[in-house]
């Protein structure tokens, strides 16, 4: 087997070529979401509701049912939804070009089928127009190299954003994809709590983002847009003064003051010497103008007592 190269560990995909394929696979994560929101108990910030990047491409994990437990995973190599229930049973769903509303269906059903009822909300969040799923039939693309390229970005993404988390000793969020917005992010708190969220995210309602930025934090991740190839961004809630003109790190990096995120293009950092350093500096540059601008306590939340006695 030969070693992989940069074009695999940091794959190029341009935003503009996937486009279609990135709404249908969008909307098709929103229904899978929605699934795991629908059963799973609630937890701060909403953390019960996100995929997680996997061996085949992003999975729910477990899904609580009854006494009983399922999983869902977009297997982006094989090119099917798998569905999988904990007392026996699985099934698999094609990736393929159809409607929303054809998928919809057939997850529903497939799930009933499994007797795994579940009822979730109809349409989708955080777009501009939420057209029920039921109701959109409209043919849609799925390209599937597209989606697996994605996946290989998202891969990259996860391994350095979970180094990254590693370094934290204070609350911090899994390495997770949000739905909504379908961006991998990982979020740091101060401890502190934050003033009221004043919502703003489209067929959103307020009191969802309330409860995400409930406390005081610094979030950073990857987004599929912002950049010919994606971003990786980081920003500060609430923002700290001095935060938006800090020295940043690496040169490719900036302030985007009509997003209020610090953005590193993704293509930046996929042509620099080494893509994880570049990123690794992105973040870390980012946490540390937001916790030294927020007064953050950094010494109690960065000190991992342990870690010099760990045997790796």
């Amino acid at each position: 087997m030969s070693a992989p190269t940069r074009d695999d560990t940091w794959p190029a995909l341009a935003v503009d070529d996937w486009q279609d394929t990135r709404h249908t696979l969008h909307m098709w994560m929103q229904i899978v979401g929605k699934v795991r929101m629908a059963q799973a108990p609630m937890l701060n910030h909403w953390w019960q509701v996100p995929l997680y990047v996997s061996a085949r491409g992003l999975t729910t994990s477990s899904i609580p049912h009854g006494t009983g437990v399922f999983d869902i995973e977009f297997d982006l190599v094989d090119e099917v939804l798998r569905i999988r229930a904990g007392r026996g049973g699985d099934a698999e769903i094609r990736l393929e070009p159809k409607p929303v509303s054809v998928f919809h269906r057939q997850v529903m059903d497939t799930l009933a089928d499994l007797g795994l009822d579940v009822s979730i909300m109809g349409a989708p969040v955080e777009v501009p127009e939420a057209v029920p799923f039921a109701e959109d039939t409209a043919q849609r693309t799925y390209d599937p190299e597209h989606a697996r390229l994605f996946w290989g970005q998202l891969v990259a993404a996860d391994r350095v954003l979970n180094r990254f988390r590693s370094r934290f000793y204070g609350k911090s969020s899994p390495v997770h994809f949000f739905w909504g917005a379908m961006d991998l992010a990982c979020t740091r708190f101060s401890g502190r709590t934050a003033p009221q969220h004043p919502g703003g995210a489209p067929n959103c309602a307020d009191w969802v983002m309330v409860e995400g930025y409930s406390h005081e934090l610094y979030s950073c991740g990857f987004w599929p847009g912002g950049g010919a190839e994606g971003a990786f961004y980081a920003y500060a809630y609430p923002e700290p003064d001095g935060f938006a003109g800090a020295a940043v790190r690496p040169d490719a990096a900036a302030y985007v003051a009509d997003l209020g995120e610090y953005v590193l293009p993704y293509e930046a950092a996929r042509r620099s010497g080494d893509p994880d350093a570049a990123v690794l500096a992105f973040l870390q540059s980012t946490y540390e103008a937001a916790a030294d601008h927020g007064g953050w306590d950094r010494q109690a939340l960065e000190q991992h007592p342990h870690r010099d006695v760990l045997p790796f």
